[in-house]
This record gives structure tokens, C-alpha cells and sequence, in this order.
């Protein structure tokens, strides 16, 4: 066997492989590889927008944390100024209810003044005509008469 006969076998055999492995091989070898990158990197690029969506999203729960914490103190401020109307409108509504009270006490007290006066003037009219009998039916005198003054001013 010859060396050269060998050596030149050897080298069509490696120039039949190497043509093999560039036309069979190696560009699907390098559509593999150059598909595995794409999607490492697409893999890499949705990380990243996952990353920068997560942090829009906790800067919006933060804003909305906020707002909501806004919203809460304004409806505990309109509550608490709803509460000091309702109370105010109690006050008046009891002011003017104690007036009326007073109002009606006042009156009646009147009333009741009027009607005592009435009564006094009746009892004065009849002690009046009560002390004018005795007076006619007893003879005047001084004395007598002086006495029975005295009884009446005590009766009044």
C-alpha cells in the first residue's frame, strides 16, 4: 500500500466530509444555534418588558394607593361636614322648638294670670258687697264702722 495513495484517499474522503457536514450539517447546525440565540434573546426582551411592566404596574398601585387615599380623606372631610350640618340643623330645629315651648309656656302662664286676676276680682266684688251689707245692716258708727274697714282691708 502507498502513502501518497493513502494520504490522497484520506484527504477526498476529508474534503467529502467537510463538504457533507457544510451542505447537511452545518447550516442546519447554524439555523439551530441561530434560532436558540433569537430566542434567548426574545426571551431576554420579554424579561426586560416584564421588568419594566412590573414597575409601571407598582408605580400604578402606588398612584392608585394614593388616589384612594384621597378619595378616603375628602369622604371622611364631607362626612365630617355632613355631620357638623346635621347637627347644626338639630340645634336650630331645638332652639326653635325651645322657643315654641317657651312661647306657648308664656301665653299659658298669661292665661293662667288673667284668669287668677279674674277670680281675685270676683272674690273682691263679693267681700265688696259682703262688707256693704254688714255695713247697712248694722247702725254706723264710728267704731263699728272703723273695725269693719279693718276686717275688710284683712279679708283683700
Amino acid at each position: 500500500m502507498n502513502v501518497t495513495a493513502t494520504l490522497l484517499g484520506q484527504m477526498i474522503a476529508f474534503a467529502i466530509l467537510v463538504v457533507f457536514i457544510k451542505e447537511f450539517l452545518w447550516g442546519p447546525l447554524t439555523q439551530v444555534l441561530e434560532e436558540r440565540k433569537k430566542r434567548i434573546a426574545d426571551g431576554l426582551a420579554a424579561a426586560e418588558r416584564g421588568h419594566h411592566e412590573k414597575e409601571l404596574g407598582k408605580r400604578r398601585a402606588i398612584e392608585v394607593i394614593r388616589e384612594a387615599r384621597e378619595a378616603a380623606a375628602e369622604m371622611i372631610i364631607q362626612a365630617q361636614s355632613r355631620s357638623r350640618d346635621i347637627v347644626e340643623e338639630a340645634e336650630d330645629e331645638a332652639k326653635a322648638s325651645a322657643e315654641r315651648i317657651m312661647t306657648a309656656a308664656k301665653i299659658e302662664i298669661e292665661q293662667e294670670v288673667s284668669r287668677a286676676k279674674e277670680q281675685l276680682r270676683a272674690q273682691i266684688s263679693i267681700l265688696a258687697v259682703s262688707g256693704a251689707e254688714r255695713i247697712l245692716r248694722k247702725e254706723i258708727d264710728a267704731k263699728d264702722h272703723a273695725q269693719m274697714l279693718t276686717t275688710l282691708a284683712a279679708n283683700l
